[in-house]
């Protein structure tokens, strides 16, 4: 039996250190992997020109391989997202999971199973949180305006603050946090996949609450299909 090939695609440079220990942790040992990012082999001045923020468009935040963050629009990356599945499915990944929790409609594979995380823990997030009050936090303020209609299975409309899981910024982080439940926030979620166990302790100590972390969910269950 050929064993199982997952390919990871991040909308930003490919290996993501940060992510690459949390999917480890959960997938069986005998699964390869093959991992790229949209900004592969791109200098900053490249990333810069092609995949710059728009006024008033949506934005992503992202990691290079330099640990420095990115602001891009999320069109353009999306313009480039569809073909790095294709090669992935091409190179034999019997898996496609995408490294990113934002919202991309259209993304396709022709057999491979894809794994979009924005199909997926918003809808998990409300089977956990049940009647409950969940406050999110993303990465940018420019994406709290858009986290209404992802959340939208909630049974209450989400909270939402902001702070990012790239820089040395911790505390941003537990005051988003503290934020959260002081305005009355009963769960947390942390709702980007650049937001690591670190963050989740972080978050959790600052406010006492449950918090999901949106790449541990992923892992787990991507390793069911592996």
């Amino acid at each position: 039996m050929i064993p199982p090939l997952l390919g990871t695609v991040t909308i930003g440079q490919a290996p993501r250190s940060d992510i690459a220990p949390i999917l480890a942790m959960h997938l069986p040992p005998t699964v390869g992997c093959l991992h790229v990012g949209v900004l592969d082999g791109l200098a900053h001045d490249v990333i810069a020109a092609r995949f710059a923020p728009r006024a008033g468009a949506p934005t992503l935040i992202t990691r290079l391989l330099d640990g420095s963050a990115v602001v891009l629009d999320k069109a353009a990356v999306r313009q480039v997202l569809q073909q790095k599945i294709d090669a992935l499915e091409q190179a034999g990944c019997t898996v496609v999971l995408v490294l990113c929790t934002g919202e991309f409609d259209g993304l396709r594979t022709r057999q491979a199973w894809l794994v979009e995380p924005d199909r997926i823990v918003p809808p998990a997030a409300a089977a956990l949180a049940g009647t409950r009050q969940a406050g999110t936090v993303v990465p940018l303020p420019s994406q709290i305006a858009s986290e209404y209609r992802k959340w939208q299975g909630l049974a209450h409309p989400p909270l939402c603050s902001a702070a990012s899981p790239y820089g040395d910024d911790d505390a941003a982080l537990a005051a988003a946090a503290r934020d959260l439940r002081e305005r009355g926030a009963e769960l947390l979620i942390l709702d980007c996949m650049g937001f690591v166990e670190r963050h989740r302790a972080i978050a959790r100590a600052a406010c006492g609450l449950p918090v999901i972390l949106s790449n541990a969910l992923i892992a787990r269950l991507t390793a069911e299909l592996l």
